[in-house]
């Protein structure tokens, strides 16, 4: 007998299976250091630390409603006690091609790695929903070069163009940004 069931309890009782709780989307990890799937709990501190970039044109400015309808596409480093150190997202254009989004890493925290890590882990992210390709638009030229990276020009990505003229025509023009590439 079952604990916690009478011996009168009707088959179809016993037989009925119980919702299975969601379960986390498992950890990926980067040397010693651990990246997780973003969760809720996450979405106000990946708002504010990807928008302590964005009045220098390194980031787009995000707000809660965008991160949380593209929470699936946000991993994150937290720290021992709880603190995000860096984040990142992919952002998907076509079953083939992906653009790494929204990298950041907290000032207190850089210098040691994690935004290679992170890299790392959107770049596993990628391949695991099959994009054969991914991109990225940024100022760190040396970091995305010694990661594999090719530079190459925005002009090969027009869905890119119409994304950022469809915020911003500024977008385009702030600082000297580079268009990186790399096929997994």
């Amino acid at each position: 007998m079952m604990a916690g069931r009478s011996a009168s309890a009707p088959a179809a009782e016993i037989d009925r299976e119980e919702p299975v709780p969601a379960r986390p989307l498992p950890a990926f990890q980067v040397g010693g250091v651990v990246v997780h799937h973003a969760d809720e709990a996450d979405i106000p501190a990946i708002v504010a630390l990807n928008n302590l970039y964005a009045p220098d044109g390194l980031t787009l400015t995000r707000s809660e409603a965008f991160v949380t309808g593209h929470l699936q596409d946000y991993q994150v480093i937290r720290g021992a006690n709880g603190r995000i150190r860096g984040q990142v997202a992919l952002d998907e254009y076509a079953p083939s091609l992906a653009e790494i989004v929204s990298l950041a890493v907290a000032p207190d925290q850089q210098g040691q790695g994690l935004g290679q890590c992170l890299i790392t882990a959107a770049e596993h992210l990628a391949r695991e929903r099959g994009h054969r390709e991914i991109f990225a638009i940024s100022l760190a030229e040396v970091l995305f070069l010694r990661m594999g990276y090719t530079l190459t020009s925005i002009e090969i990505y027009p869905e890119k163009i119409a994304r950022y003229r469809s915020i911003s025509r500024s977008e385009l023009s702030i600082g000297r940004k580079f268009c990186f590439t790399k096929r997994l």
